[in-house]
């Protein structure tokens, strides 16, 4: 079971990074995905998610209107479009995976919402300005 980050990288501000998040070992249809992200000593701030068929999709106000998130279930990949980049939004970025969509947008809304299944590693996005 296993969740793979890609694509993160140093960019000039305004420009645009698509990350990925492959998975193994589970259904991935079956799942929910997350979008997190993390500054070291900083807490984890939700981004967007995006529900496993009906394709419900939210975003934190902090990104809305210039993060997209999308997923291909027959690439078991899901994608995080980040267009407009400001120096603020560098950080480690994270998918999650977890069958239920409640909890997954709980958690993108910071409030209680338990330990999410799967994690990913990260992927690291910097933006300079």
């Amino acid at each position: 079971v296993q969740l793979v980050e890609s694509g993160g990288d140093l960019v000039q501000a305004g420009k645009s990074l698509r990350l990925s998040c492959t998975a193994s070992g589970f259904t991935f249809d079956d799942y929910t995905i997350g979008w997190f992200r993390q500054v070291p000593g900083k807490e984890r701030e939700g981004v967007a998610c995006i529900s496993n068929r009906d394709g419900e999709i939210e975003y934190a106000d902090s990104v809305k209107g210039r993060f997209t998130i999308s997923r291909d279930n027959a690439k078991n990949t899901a994608y995080l479009q980040m267009n407009s980049l400001k120096p603020e939004d560098t950080a480690v970025y994270y998918c999650a995976a977890d069958r239920s969509f409640p909890r997954v947008y709980a958690a993108i809304l910071s409030l209680p919402a338990g330990h999410l299944e799967v994690w990913g590693q990260g992927t690291l996005c910097t933006v300079s300005s």
